[in-house]
Parts: structure tokens; C-alpha cells; sequence
């Protein structure tokens, strides 16, 4: 009786342990790579009372360099280092308790693709194509919708999914090469598996794995392949400050400081002048740093030191495993600054080629250059971030389109955003940018006048930095911020069965709409073989009578830029431009095929512009 008794409590006992082990349901990163040059590795692993376990590793090359526990039972952060001699092979992941093996993780070490680990990277001679992929094509209407996520295709609901997907941007890679473009900035394609608003990809519930609704990881890696062999690179968008409330993690913290948490819904104040100002109070930085961005996106704590591993090595896993060129980082400025250098420094260590471009949503132009790498802060900070979204000429563009040129004003605001890149140590490591998706179309921010539109576009194709094309842009698409992002961001015309204008095949455009394509198409091509236009220097002249000219110049190469930012036809001399214009005794227009003499006059119609070769 007695042994009966001790043999049924016994099976209740190891019953419960293994129902307490339950299974490893998460494993982070999924796999790992040889030969990296960081040997550190950190192996997040999930389930049911795994703290108390002790792994234990038995690979050659492999040894178990620390062990994380948290407040959560359900976590164990393990810290591998990997010799440089470790093989390729899986290798098992054993769980003990007192000595008794409870369980196995295989793990797998993947050979290294030295392609991914020499990455060029993007620069001054790329022209950047932004899109957004639930709004551009739908290549695969069988994942609109998706039995494991919340939010199913509606294509009637402005703010809901429309069925655009990883394959629809496949099917249009020629397009992208023929109109001029060298690279791709997609907005975030993981998971988003959210009720609602989430199809812009910025509420992520796993870092690691594609939305079923746009695709699967290895459909991504066969885009970034397939985009290469057409000579388009492809840039990620991450996020760092905060992801979706319906993340795993978040619906089970592994530490109460992995996020920032308030007693009642904090949001950021959004005020990043706080950052650099001598003067701001802490609380001040505090609210901006730890607030949430919103009450569906908790704010992540960058300081716990497993979540910043965690991080760091997210990112060093999609660019190896995808073979990344660049990455643009979201909301920049409202992580913590110390950990964003630290992930900065992290990713250059482990490919340095690789460019970074940073979200600045700032319009003031001394805040803004305090995010360049090597800037000259009173304060010491290096953000370590080569490129910054140019939200200062952005503004200045915008403004310039609708104002009568005077002191300061129109054509001249342009000039005088200029005049202060004394403030960059590299004025041109700036991504330009006429829209994105987080702001009106440029054909409704231009009033919907087509001459504006034209200057906008000499603009971007012309002025010093990276250009940021927006999707729709080609072809005159309209939306407006203040009638809600949903509306703003519409599907591009082609990308639906049985759309009505065509925007791939130019069928169903009207004759603007061919005019603005065809405009774009020429500049950009152009602008590809130009290296004038690409890294040149930047010489520009005060403003007058309503024209703007600046000249792109390499020692081989001259390019004259002229804009008439007034509705009446303006007439100017070219004598004044003889410093730089030097001995050239001609132009040609390069979308008119005009040629200029050389000195001479120019006259342009209202609101045209003209991009001369010098000869």
C-alpha cells in the first residue's frame, strides 16, 4: 500500500514537472550563422517554468558563456560564445533540473554567405523608392486573409488590410529599374497581428517572422535575391521604440522594466528638442523617452540589458539572413539615445558597409544636425547614424511651393536651408524627400498644380543627398493627411485585378498623369548616369526675379539647375553664373534636348525648370 502511494505520488510528481516544462514554444533567433565576427550569441528561450532549468551545451566550438534569469520564470536568456573554428551542424540545447534532463532544443549554425557580410551598402548615387507593401500590388490573393491573425482583407475599409503582399513587389521589380529607381524601402513587413490599423507594419508582435498576409521569410529573401540580379537594392525598416500589444512577449513580460510602465496610459510628448537642450528638465526627457507612442504600441525599455541584446542581434539576423543593403530605423529619436548608438556600433562592427538612415521628424535645422555622426555636440553625444531623413529641406520645399519669393521666402527659403549645411559634417548624407507615408501625397501638397509638381521634382533629382521617391508620386496620386493616413495612403493604380488606371502599363492615365510619368522616368534615368548630379559639389546662387539656380559640379562634369518659381515666364542671363560656368560655351537641356549658348539668356515658362549639361 505504502509503495503503491509512493509510486502514484512519484508519477504525480514527474507528471508535474514535465506539464510544468510544458514544451519550448519560442526560440530567438531561430538559428545562428559561423564565422561572425561578434562570437557572442544570446538564445532567447520561451515555455512553461524553464528557469529553474540548466542548460547545458556539448558542441565543439561552443561553450555556455552566461546564464539569464528574470522575474519571469517562463524565460532563460542564454549567452553562448562561438569559437572561430565552430562547424556548421545542430547542436542540442539540454534542459536539466537537479541533474535529470528534462528536455532538447536543437540549434542550428548555419554556414555564413560572405556575400551578406561585405554588403556596399546605399549612397548619394542611389534613388530610394519608398512603399508601403499592403498598399502597392497584390501578387497573391490566396493570403489577403489569414486563419492564425486577427484582422482579415478589406479592401473597402480606408484603415484596414487591402491584400498587397511581398509578391506583388516582386512582380513589378522591372518597373521600379525602368523608372529610374536603385533601391527599395519597404515599411515594415513582420508581423503585425493586431485587430485593427495595422497594415502599415509599425505594431509588430514578432520580430522574426513575415505577416502570413504579405508572405514568408523565405519569399522576402527571394525578393532582396531577385531584386539584386535587376540592380535594385533593398533597404528594411525596423522598429527599436515600441511594438504592438499583441506581441508575445508583451502578453507575458519577461521583467517588469521591459517596457516602460505608468499607472495610468502615458503617451511620449513627441518633443525631441528635450534631447539636446542644455537646459531641458529630466522629467521632461523622461516623458519623451519612455511615454508610449501609442496606447496599442508599448514603449520598449532599451536600457534592460537582454532586451538591447535582443534587439541588436534581430537586426544582425534579417541582414544576414535576407542579405540586406541598408536599413531605415523608425522613429528615431524616441529610443534610448545610448542604446541607438550602442545597436549603431553594434551593426557597423558586423558589417561595415551597411548604411543606416534614421527617422528625424524634426524641421528645425541645428536640432536636426545633431543626429549626424561625428557631430560636434556640446554635449559629447555621437549618435553614430550616417544618414538622416531630411525633414528641414522637406519643409522648406513644401512651404517654398506656395509662397511669392522674397526675403527669405519661396524660391529663397530654399537657398537659405542651404546656406546652413555648415551644420552637417556631411550636408549630402541626408535622405531628401518631397513625401512619405506618414505625410500628404506631393501632388495634393502641391495644390495639385502641375508646374509645382514639376519643381518638386527637379528638386529631388537635383539638389545635394539620397533621393526618396514615395509611391504614387509618378503618377499624381492625391491624399491628403488631414483626411486620416487611411485615406492618404491608397492602393497604387495596377496593383489590384480590375483597377481602372494602370500605373505599370500607363493604361487608363490621364494626359498629366502620363506627362508627370514620363518627367519622372527622364530625370531619374538620367540623374543615374550622372555622377554630377549623384556625389558633385553643390555651388548656389541668391535668387532672382523668381529664379533659383545651382549648379552640380565634379571636376569632369557640370550640371545647371534653373527653376522659375513664378506662374509668369522669367527671362534671366547666364553671364552671372561665369565662375562656375568656366569656359563652357554651351548646355543642353536634358529633358528638352534644347541647347543653350554659353553666356546667354534663358527664358523659362511659369513654374518650369531646366536640368543644362555644360559642355
Amino acid at each position: 500500500m505504502r509503495k503503491s502511494i509512493f509510486c502514484i505520488l512519484f508519477s504525480i510528481g514527474v507528471l508535474t514537472t514535465l506539464q510544468a516544462l510544458n514544451v519550448v514554444d519560442r526560440v530567438e533567433p531561430p538559428n545562428w550563422w559561423t564565422a561572425m565576427k561578434n562570437p557572442s550569441l544570446q538564445v532567447l528561450l520561451h515555455g512553461q517554468n524553464l528557469g529553474g532549468l540548466t542548460p547545458v551545451v556539448n558542441y565543439p566550438g561552443v561553450t555556455i558563456d552566461s546564464v539569464g534569469r528574470v522575474a519571469n520564470a517562463n524565460y532563460l536568456f542564454l549567452y553562448l560564445k562561438l569559437a572561430g573554428t565552430v562547424k556548421p551542424g545542430t547542436f542540442q540545447i539540454v534542459l536539466k533540473e537537479n541533474g535529470k534532463e528534462m528536455g532538447r532544443v536543437p540549434y542550428e549554425l548555419k554556414a555564413r554567405e560572405q556575400e551578406a557580410a561585405s554588403k556596399g551598402g546605399f549612397d548619394q548615387r542611389d534613388v530610394v523608392y519608398l512603399l508601403m507593401p499592403d498598399r502597392f500590388a497584390n501578387g497573391d490573393t490566396t493570403n489577403d486573409s489569414h486563419p492564425s491573425l486577427l484582422e482579415k482583407a478589406n479592401r473597402a475599409n480606408p484603415d484596414g488590410r487591402h491584400g498587397g503582399d511581398l509578391k506583388g513587389v516582386e512582380n513589378h521589380l522591372d518597373f521600379f529599374a525602368g523608372l529610374g529607381m536603385t533601391a527599395l524601402w519597404l515599411n515594415p513587413f513582420v508581423e503585425n497581428n493586431m485587430p485593427a490599423f495595422s497594415y502599415h507594419g509599425y505594431a509588430i508582435t514578432d520580430f522574426y517572422q513575415t505577416d502570413a498576409r504579405l508572405g514568408t521569410n523565405q519569399q522576402f529573401a527571394s525578393l532582396v535575391e531577385k531584386a539584386h540580379k535587376k540592380g535594385l537594392k533593398i533597404i528594411q525598416d525596423m522598429v527599436f521604440n515600441h511594438c504592438g500589444n499583441n506581441h508575445w512577449f508583451i502578453k507575458d513580460l519577461p521583467a517588469p522594466d521591459w517596457i516602460h510602465q505608468f499607472d495610468t496610459y502615458t503617451r511620449s510628448s513627441f518633443k525631441a528638442p528635450v534631447i539636446m537642450d542644455p537646459h531641458a528638465s529630466e522629467a521632461d526627457r523622461r516623458l519623451l523617452l519612455d511615454g508610449w507612442f501609442d496606447h496599442m504600441m508599448p514603449d520598449l525599455n532599451q536600457k534592460n540589458p537582454h532586451l538591447a541584446a535582443y534587439l541588436i542581434q534581430n537586426t544582425l539576423w534579417w541582414v544576414e539572413f535576407a542579405n540586406l543593403d541598408g536599413i531605415r530605423v523608425d522613429t528615431h529619436m524616441y529610443p534610448d539615445p545610448g542604446f541607438m548608438a550602442q545597436w549603431r556600433t553594434a551593426v557597423r562592427d558586423e558589417y561595415p558597409n551597411l548604411k543606416v538612415v534614421g527617422e528625424l521628424w524634426i524641421e528645425n535645422k541645428a536640432l536636426h544636425s545633431y543626429w549626424m555622426k561625428d557631430a560636434p555636440n556640446p554635449d559629447g553625444y555621437n549618435s553614430e547614424l550616417e544618414y538622416l531623413t531630411d525633414f528641414p529641406l522637406f519643409a522648406d520645399i513644401r512651404q517654398s511651393l506656395h509662397e511669392q519669393t522674397g526675403w527669405e521666402r519661396g524660391a529663397e527659403r530654399i537657398y537659405y536651408n542651404l546656406a546652413q549645411d555648415f551644420l552637417y559634417k556631411r550636408p549630402a548624407d541626408n535622405l531628401t524627400f518631397l513625401t512619405n507615408h506618414d505625410v500628404s501625397q506631393f501632388y495634393t501638397i502641391a495644390g495639385e498644380d502641375f508646374g509645382k509638381f514639376r519643381l518638386g521634382i527637379t528638386l529631388l533629382f537635383t539638389l545635394r543627398g539620397i533621393p526618396q521617391f514615395y509611391q504614387g508620386m509618378e503618377v499624381l496620386m492625391t491624399g491628403d493627411q488631414g483626411e486620416g493616413h487611411g485615406l492618404m495612403r491608397k492602393d497604387f493604380p495596377g496593383g489590384w485585378p480590375g483597377d481602372t488606371a494602370n500605373a505599370f502599363t500607363a493604361k487608363g492615365l490621364t494626359t498629366d498623369q502620363h506627362l508627370a510619368l514620363n518627367y519622372v522616368k527622364t530625370i531619374a534615368n538620367w540623374r543615374k548616369g550622372c555622377q554630377a548630379a549623384q556625389t558633385g559639389r553643390l555651388m548656389q546662387f541668391i535668387p532672382s526675379n523668381d529664379v533659383y539656380v545651382y549648379f552640380r559640379y565634379t571636376d569632369k562634369q557640370k550640371v545647371m539647375v534653373a527653376l522659375n518659381f513664378s506662374d509668369q515666364p522669367r527671362t534671366f542671363t547666364t553671364e552671372r553664373f561665369r565662375e562656375i560656368a568656366g569656359s563652357s560655351t554651351s548646355g543642353t537641356d536634358i529633358v528638352t534636348g534644347t541647347v543653350h549658348p554659353l553666356p546667354g539668356t534663358i527664358t523659362l515658362q511659369g513654374r518650369t525648370s531646366a536640368i543644362i549639361e555644360l559642355k
